[in-house]
């Protein structure tokens, strides 16, 4: 026997195939970038933009116990391409004396790619040790200010998922606020000098849920030296150089997911694109 529908049923059920359809045939992510801003489009997203401080800086070891500013490497960012569609930016950083580092940002219907490539050009050691690629901006997101973020904020410890509100905080020092997570190989004295949490990360995932609980936004890379929960409502995944000797050459990537808020399938998601890093942990 077929079944018969109202006038209304159909409706709706054309109304939920439309939906669907528009899920999958999204437009990928506008991505642009001027004045160290990299700013990112899309229907799905608050006020339809996200701003990302890219690239942020470049440091040496030894960070948490020095002044920023005798750790920071001096580096100038030039954007040389882009295409018409607006979802390709390739970039030549300059770190002071002799590290360029070519790299590019892809979008896509629900992620961004960046991929880095530092090149040691000089003839000497180059002691930067890791660096700030996207302080992403996530008041817009989530909805709150630096007072509420937190708890629409997570990392992965040996007991899950946790929201950065529920972890073991602390509050010493060289600069108060905001707070550093690390992974089992790096040293507390390389970290950044915020106050680093009490917990021990079990990957290498950092992401907050939107205001109307719908989505997850995430980073992660494929060299983690630490997460932050930053000062400005953002949230950073940074990556690990340890070093460039003469002429070497290394190669990072990363991802800023924009996804359901679907936690096992982000974790999936996360597995499948960073298989060899997550198996380090």
């Amino acid at each position: 026997m077929v079944p018969r529908f109202s006038g209304v049923a159909v409706c709706w059920l054309v109304f939920l195939f439309t939906l669907g359809l528009r899920a999958v045939s999204a437009e990928p992510m506008r991505v642009s970038w001027s004045n160290r801003i990299l700013t990112v489009r899309s229907d799905i997203l608050p006020q339809e933009k996200l701003e990302i401080l890219y690239l942020e800086a470049f440091l040496r070891p030894g960070a948490n116990q020095r002044e920023w500013g005798r750790t920071v490497m001096p580096h100038r960012t030039t954007l040389i391409g882009t295409n018409a569609a607006g979802t390709e930016l390739r970039f030549l950083t300059l770190v002071e004396p002799s590290v360029e580092v070519r790299h590019e940002v892809r979008s896509h219907v629900d992620e961004l790619e960046f991929t880095f490539e530092f090149h040691n050009r000089g003839t000497t050691n180059s002691d930067l040790q890791w660096f700030q690629p996207a302080c992403i901006r996530v008041d817009g997101f989530t909805g709150h200010d630096q007072k509420g973020y937190t708890e629409r904020s997570f990392v992965y410890t040996a007991g899950g998922r946790t929201f950065l509100s529920q972890l073991h905080r602390t509050e010493v020092a060289l600069y108060r606020g905001g707070q550093v997570f690390l992974p089992p190989w790096t040293r507390e004295g390389d970290a950044n000098p915020r106050p680093v949490a009490g917990d021990r990360l079990v990957n290498g995932l950092i992401g907050c849920l939107s205001a109307d609980d719908r989505w997850i936004l995430a980073t992660a890379s494929d060299r983690t030296h630490e997460l932050f929960e930053g000062v400005y409502v953002c949230l950073h995944s940074d990556p690990l150089i340890d070093g460039l000797k003469p002429g070497e050459v290394k190669r990072v990537r990363q991802k800023v997911y924009l996804v359901p808020n679907d936690p096992a399938a982000l974790l999936k998601r996360y597995h499948r694109d960073f298989g060899s890093t997550v198996d380090r942990w």
